[in-house]
This record gives C-alpha cells, structure tokens and sequence, in this order.
C-alpha cells in the first residue's frame, strides 16, 4: 500500500472543500475531529478492560480431598445397601380461620 503525501493530501483537502463548501468545511473537520477522540478513547477503554481482565487472579480454595466410600467393602462379592430418598411430607392444611390468599 503507497504512502500518502503531500500530494495526495492537498488533492483530499481540494475534493472535501468542492463537495462539502468553504462554510460547512469547519464544521465537517470538527465532527471528524470528535468522532477520532471517541474511538481512541473507546478503544483504550476496552484496551484498559482486558488489561484488568487479564491480572492474575487470587489463588482459590483448594477443593476438600474426596473422602473413601463408607459404604464400600474390600470384598468383590459383597454388594452395599442401595440408598432410598427421604420421603416427602405434603404441605400441611391451612385452618379453617386462616386465609388462603391473604389480601396484598
């Protein structure tokens, strides 16, 4: 890819006073000007966010060591017994005085 010079500046410069005109080219220059400072700044935020993201964290908690089957035995043959979920107990009946929907 050339390099852009004088040239090729001189000849931008001549085409954006032609389209935009002598009393919009201030204008035109500061919005650019704005636009370029919102970008640098946006990306050096985004640059700072993965630079903090990056930081070595904290070590964590080194996780319990697994504790041995209490139930295992060192015989093949010998099964252990299967476990069984706690039975649920229903909700109890509201009273005859107690309201079901309390009023909000």
């Amino acid at each position: 890819m050339p390099n852009i010079g004088l040239p090729e500046i001189i000849v931008i410069l001549v085409i954006a006073l032609i389209v935009v005109g002598p009393g919009r080219l201030p204008d035109v220059g500061a919005a650019l000007g704005k636009s370029i400072r919102e970008f640098r700044k946006a990306s050096s935020d985004i640059a700072e966010g993965t630079r903090l993201d990056a930081a070595p964290q904290p070590p964590a908690a080194q996780a319990p060591t697994p504790q041995p089957n209490v139930l295992a035995t060192p015989e093949p043959n010998v099964l252990a017994a299967p476990t069984a979920p706690a039975p649920v107990a229903p909700p109890p009946e509201p009273a005859d005085h107690e309201p079901t929907n309390p009023p909000a």
